[in-house]
This record gives structure tokens, sequence and C-alpha cells, in this order.
């Protein structure tokens, strides 16, 4: 291989070796825990703290995505997933919000699993540009998480 050719492998970049490690400690962190309603309840209380560590836009728009998946689809838990807001249902991530910040990036992204149930013929969106969250975003939300649950 001559050196042009490995010089342009990278490996990950910083952004997704902090996502792996935070997504390590979380797995830790989740095993420690006691019964069902404390992982829950704690799981809740990490994705809280994690919202209320971001920069202002990102920290307003994963609070208020945040109260829209919990009154729209109370069956999703919350939990933190690779070091961001995730909400699973028995364990598995269905929808989760990337902060812009997190990985330096333009906007946040409000992201849907394969588990989310939006298939819509042969293509269909998995992601979101979220530049800001008014109140037809949050329908538009609602809608969306009711649908990936349904």
């Amino acid at each position: 291989m001559s050196s042009t050719e490995s010089a342009k492998h990278e490996g990950f970049t910083a952004e997704e070796r902090a996502a792996m490690k935070d997504h390590a400690q979380e797995l830790k962190k989740a095993a420690r825990r006691g019964s069902r309603a404390d992982k829950a309840a704690a799981a809740e209380q990490d994705v809280l703290a994690k919202i209320a560590e971001m920069q202002d836009s990102d920290r307003i728009m994963a609070e208020r995505v945040h109260a829209v998946i919990a009154a729209s689809a109370p069956s999703l838990a919350p939990k933190l997933w690779y070091g961001m807001p995730s909400y699973a249902l028995d364990g598995k991530v269905v929808v989760f919000f990337q902060s812009a910040e997190k990985f330096k990036a333009r906007y946040a992204t409000l992201g849907f699993s394969d588990l989310a149930k939006l298939d819509e013929d042969t293509m269909w969106a998995a992601g979101f540009a979220l530049t800001e969250v008014t109140p037809e975003v949050e329908e538009r939300i609602a809608a969306l998480v009711k649908r990936a649950v349904g």
C-alpha cells in the first residue's frame, strides 16, 4: 500500500470515539442498577442530565423533543444511546435526538431506527434536520413518534 492510500484512512473521528466510549459507559451503568423501576428512573435522569449539558439551542430543542415524545408515546422509555437522548421500546431504540454540537454538525437531528414503523412504499425518511422546534414541528414530531410505535 502506498503512503497516499494509507494516509486516506483516518479511522474513527474523535466525536465517533467519544460516542463509543459514552455507549460503553451507558452499558456498564445500566448493568449495575437494581430493579427495573430503578433502572427506568435512573435512565430518565441520565437523559435529562445529558440534555441539561447541551448548548442553549440544542438544549431547548432537546427539551421540547423530550416533552413531545413523553406525551405522545408514553410506551417509549428514555435512555442514553451513544451519549444521545433516545427513546426505546422493550429496550430497543426507536427514536433519538442528536445535538448539532456532538458531531459538529450544522443542525440537530431527530432520527428513527429501523424498528420505527415509518415504512412508506420503497423509500422513507428516517432522519430529520432540526433548526428550531416550533408548535408545528412539535405536531409533526408527535405524529411521527405515534406512527413509529403504532
